[in-house]
């Protein structure tokens, strides 16, 4: 019998399909050895950072269980993922099994095999088996040293925070310079100052007779210059000064990595990279893609010819053209490939919608990769009057009002990936020196923007741009600063939280240069140089550890504890005894607290408005029949909940919350089913619900109070209003774009596109 050890349990049924016969599949559903929790006895640092492993919960059964099957076995094969913690796995099997023991002593198992590939189809598991290897150490002890370094500056500078700042607060070796980044940004948008402009549009009609609409040139700063260019443009007549028509060509993206997946997904689909990595993973167990952890654009020479022919066959010769990209980062590892399609002529694959989703984006980056360039004919017609008043007082000159037009002349590889063409912009026939006639001219007066906060996307793109983690890390990373509450995601942005300021700022204040970038970047390449050979595992970690658990030790005699985070503005004042107030940090965040605390207890919100303790609303639990319900404060706002927490899990909104999240919008699916079934004509039938605001895993949202029998919702909070051109809810937008449809097909959902 031959075992071949995978680590999942999928992946078992997709290789038992191509290895016939002798062969038995087994997994070993994950890691399956870790640090145990406790730090005393996971690191011997003095024995030169020796780690000391301890089966992980629940993986006993599942070590036995391997061991048996390698005791009847001749040949037990490592199947486990292509890169270091799949090498780490396959050795802690060998270690954990006692593998190594068995081939020594009189049991039936002679050999112990590594074998690698980089997609779950026939060839490639076969091609691995024809070419086996033993467990790469250096593999292996660069992800030891990577474990062992962030539980060595996990634990300490953890332990300093929760000292020093609040108890159950932590901080990491990567996740930390994450928030440092975040944090900065906020930092940025807080000290910017915006500054007024105005942008000139102007609505014009050719000798022709269609329409046409200009907009100046120049973005005016104060009133007086937008109005002497208006009262200038309204009083002589227009012509057209001149057109510019230049070709240009759009080349296709390279195939993906792991980086540009997941921000493609999280732009595209709305993935956050966790789940990217999550429905990839499943795509690669089923054998329908390549391995997705990677930082390559490589393609192998087996699947380019693949690709060509469906690209001849589904667009044309004129489509294709052979291409070689190079990957940008300095620690590619250019012997993985690109995420691609294991078979091209799949143009749809998955199980459930979000896989076939992704699929369908790793199908078009890898196809459209090997298409021609897209060109575009771009046209600026640009206009000017035609005579200058003559006015002594002012200059009689306007800058040029112009539109800039954009139509696809080849569509190229945007045949495959339609999703990245942009609107196209028609320019109605129109000639040099071509009378116009001014029909409207109009300001709107702005202000320039903040630099906007990341999305998970561009938060992946900068931690790579800074070399910060790598393909396999990016995901947990921004998962962990999630989970501990560093940050929230609304709408698609990450806002740093009270919680995370406090944390970044203690970090920067006192270990800057151990969440600095160079820094970070520097460890992330030695951990490289270890896989490759280049640098000794216990040396790395001593020329750290040594500097790192001083500069810990000083921290801790030196810094005092944040037992508040500075004075409260004079204005408000403890709500008991009129005294100064404080600003604390809590779980849920910053507040106000008496200055006299715990002598007086008195605390108020940042805003300045009173926080209540808690208090029984005078009701039993509905759940259990024997606590009392408590009205509290949270990070939210005011809730009622069970005082046989937590046994009791009861939980509700506080009526006064509820009204605060009422918007006296009818919902339109509720009165279009009420309206069908004749149940009334009416909107306010009982049965129709109102529109009320949520809070989800992405942030505030706006839905029906049927839930779950109705399921209609939208991400802004309803105007009340409807849609002029399609008739769904209008919804609030931005500065720039105050109302908008909630529709998104409606082309009222960018109205500042309309004409």
């Amino acid at each position: 019998m031959k075992l071949v050890i995978v680590e999942s349990p999928t992946k078992t049924k997709t290789i038992s399909k191509y290895l016939k016969g002798d062969y038995v599949v087994r997994a070993s559903v994950g890691h399956i050895r870790d640090l145990p929790k406790s730090n005393k006895k996971a690191i011997d640092i003095p024995g030169g950072f020796i780690p000391h492993y301890e089966i992980s919960r629940g993986k006993e059964k599942v070590v036995a269980e391997l061991r048996e099957l390698s005791k009847e076995a001749d040949e037990v094969i490592l199947a486990t993922d292509p890169d270091r913690e799949g090498e780490a796995i396959s050795w802690h099997i060998v270690q954990a099994c006692g593998l190594n023991e068995l081939k020594t002593k009189n049991s039936k198992l002679k050999t112990i095999k590594r074998i690698v590939f980089h997609e779950i189809t026939e060839s490639a598991i076969k091609e691995a088996i024809k070419h086996p290897r033993d467990i790469d150490a250096n593999l292996v002890k660069a992800q030891e040293a990577r474990r062992v370094l962030d539980r060595l500056v996990g634990y300490d500078l953890s332990g300093l925070i929760w000292k020093k700042v609040r108890y159950g607060l932590s901080a990491g070796r990567v996740q930390s310079p994450a928030l440092r980044i975040i944090m900065e940004r906020e930092r940025e948008i807080r000290a910017f100052v915006p500054e007024n402009y105005w942008v000139l549009t102007g609505e014009f009609e050719t000798e022709k007779k269609d329409k046409i609409t200009l907009t100046c040139g120049e973005e005016p700063k104060n009133e007086k210059e937008t109005n002497r260019i208006l009262e200038i443009a309204r009083k002589n007549p227009w012509k057209v000064v001149e057109i510019k028509q230049n070709e240009t060509k759009r080349s296709p993206r390279a195939p993906f990595t792991t980086s540009t997946l997941q921000q493609t997904a999280s732009s595209r689909l709305g993935f956050s990279p966790s789940r990217t990595m999550g429905v990839a993973q499943k795509l690669y167990e089923q054998g329908l893609i390549t391995y997705m952890r990677t930082d390559s654009v490589n393609m192998s020479k087996e699947a380019l010819p693949q690709i060509y022919t469906t690209i001849e066959k589904l667009y044309g010769k004129e489509y294709l053209s052979p291409r070689t990209y190079t990957s940008k980062s300095k620690s590619a590892q250019e012997a993985h490939e690109a995420v691609r399609p294991t078979n091209v002529a799949l143009k749809t694959a998955g199980g459930n919608d979000e896989q076939k989703n992704l699929y369908r984006l790793i199908w078009e980056r890898a196809i459209s990769s090997q298409m021609t360039d897209a060109k575009m004919m771009k046209t600026k017609v640009s206009a000017n009057i035609i005579q200058q008043t003559t006015d002594n007082k002012q200059p009689t000159t306007i800058p040029n009002f112009s539109v800039i037009g954009s139509v696809t002349v080849f569509d190229g590889w945007l045949a495959a990936d339609t999703d990245a063409q942009g609107e196209e912009i028609q320019i109605p026939k129109i000639s040099e020196n071509e009378s116009l006639k001014l029909l409207n001219i109009d300001s709107q007066d702005k202000q320039t923007e903040p630099p906007g906060r990341y999305t998970e996307a561009g938060l992946v793109k900068e931690l790579e741009k800074r070399e910060i983690g790598r393909p396999s890390t990016y995901a947990s990373i921004i998962k962990t600063i999630n989970d501990r509450g560093y940050v929230v995601k609304e709408g698609k942005t990450l806002h740093p939280t009270d919680t995370g300021e406090v944390v970044s700022d203690f970090l920067e204040n006192n270990f800057a240069e151990y969440i600095s970038d160079s820094f970070t970047a520097e460890m992330e390449n030695k951990l490289d140089e270890i896989a490759e050979g280049k640098r000794e595992y216990e040396k790395m970690l001593k020329d750290f550890y040594g500097p790192f658990s001083k500069e810990i030790k000083i921290k801790d005699k030196t810094t005092e504890k944040l037992t508040n985070l500075g004075e409260a503005d004079a204005k408000f004042k403890c709500p008991i005894c009129s005294g100064p107030m404080v600003i604390k940090l809590s779980k849920n965040g910053k507040f106000l607290s008496c200055k006299k605390f715990p002598d007086c207890m008195g605390a108020r919100k940042m805003d300045g408005t009173e926080m209540e303790g808690p208090k029984e609303t005078g009701e039993i639990c509905p759940e259990c029949k024997t606590g009392k319900l408590i009205e509290r404060e949270g990070k939210f706002g005011k809730f009622i909940s069970c005082n046989n927490y937590p046994k009791c899990k009861f939980i509700k909104t506080s009526p006064e919350e509820e009204a605060k999240k009422k918007t006296g919008v009818k919902c339109p699916d509720c009165i279009s089913r009420s309206k069908t079934t004749n149940a009334s004509e009416s909107t306010n039938n009982e049965n129709v619900g109102e529109i009320v605001e949520r809070r989800g895993r992405f942030g505030l949202f706006y839905s029906c109070s049927n839930y779950p029998k109705c399921k209609f919702a939208i991400k802004a909070r309803p105007t009340g209003k409807v849609c002029d051109f399609c008739g769904s809810l209008m919804m609030e937008g931005t500065k720039t774009i105050p109302e908008r449809c909630s529709n998104k097909a409606c082309k009222n959902h960018n109205p500042h596109k309309l004409k």
